[in-house]
């Protein structure tokens, strides 16, 4: 852990920090806390009390204390009810929302729940990200009491230093917003002392060329429609109301290209492949397995079945964690170009309108 403090130091004075939104990625071991903290720092219900885990990951904004931000999470560490090929695709997905890579790490527990598995924690997040991405990391502890009361005893302050030694309490109640300001200005300090800079790494970086690569080649899907927009406002608008529209489209579409890139693109595509691949390789060291068993005549045969099982039941798992995505997927996914027109030439032209 000291090499990683060490790193954190020189890398101080790296950039000044100039970025208007601060992006935090929250990550817990088990349970609700993470959801709560993403509740807390928004303060909004965007998950229920009883929220342990989801499907995929999240990503949502808003303002902490007057700062622009925008609050990742993924699935928890310690999540028992879903498939490998799937938490991977997952901790891929949140990075690819995170791009170019988050500010801060905020590492969430449970004040009055924090187990002996949870000094494991900051190993597997290491194991994640890298040794490095300590220096970014902050604790989140959820209470539910008055935070200003709370007395940390030992075990929590030994984990809270193998983190670096930052944390923040704050209450359950996402209503109470009397500690926003203190978070910020704890998170903002910790970012400035590493120069400005956010946490990347490869993942990262591959994250980021697979979203822009996307994005490009959606762009190009709407030129046809881009144009049709185009005439449209050019029929109802002068220049200066013309110029204002065409920048509000840009900027709309821009958003909502950026939003689907950051869900599905060919980095994530790959890997929901993998997990088809995986289901048809397992089925087929069954069936070999199986086979062996019966007689060598069989394990060909057996071979064969259990692939087709296994890649049927891969592919099934695939086609319901996309159906999954579907439901749960981001506003992004609608089509904005309709949405637009409907909101901006349902209207009859009003000539000279700016």
């Amino acid at each position: 852990m000291k090499a990683s403090v060490q790193t954190c130091q020189m890398d101080k004075r790296k950039k000044v920090f100039t970025e208007p939104e601060l992006r935090l990625m929250v990550i817990g071991s088990i349970g609700s806390s993470p959801f709560l903290c993403t509740n807390a720092i928004l303060g909004r219900h965007l998950f229920s009390k009883d929220t342990t885990s989801i499907p995929c990951a999240t990503k949502f904004t808003g303002e902490l204390a007057g700062r622009r931000v925008a609050v990742i999470n993924g699935l928890n560490i310690y999540e028992k009810d879903i498939c490998q090929a799937k938490k991977t695709m997952e901790l891929k997905r949140s990075m690819c929302l995170s791009i170019p890579g988050p500010h801060a790490l905020l590492i969430a527990f449970d004040l009055e729940k924090i187990s002996p598995n949870d000094m494991w924690t900051p190993k597997l997040v290491m194991r994640r990200f890298g040794d490095k991405c300590i220096c970014h990391c902050m604790v989140l502890l959820a209470y539910g009491g008055n935070p200003d009361k709370v007395k940390l005893n030992d075990k929590v302050m030994e984990l809270i230093e193998m983190f670096g030694g930052r944390y923040h309490v704050f209450n359950k109640n996402c209503r109470d917003r009397s500690r926003s300001r203190e978070l910020l200005q704890k998170l903002e300090q910790m970012v400035k002392s590493l120069g400005g800079d956010h946490f990347s790494n490869r993942s990262f970086r591959t994250a980021e060329d697979s979203v822009k690569k996307e994005e490009k080649k959606l762009r190009q899907e709407k030129e046809l429609e881009t144009e049709k927009v185009w005439t449209e406002l050019e029929k109802q608008y002068n220049r200066e109301g013309l110029n204002r529209q065409k920048e509000a489209y840009n900027i709309a579409v821009g958003e909502e290209i950026r939003a689907r890139a950051e869900v599905d693109n060919d980095w994530l595509r790959v890997s929901r492949a993998r997990g088809l691949g995986m289901g048809f390789c397992a089925g087929v060291g069954m069936g070999v397995l199986v086979g062996a068993v019966a007689g060598a005549g069989m394990m060909v045969l057996y071979g064969i079945i259990g692939g087709a099982v296994g890649g049927a039941a891969g592919g099934a798992a695939q086609v319901a964690i996309k159906h999954m995505d579907d439901r749960v997927a981001p506003p992004a996914r609608l089509n904005f170009n309709s949405i637009f027109i409907n909101r901006f030439f349902s209207a009859s032209p009003r000539p000279g309108e700016g």
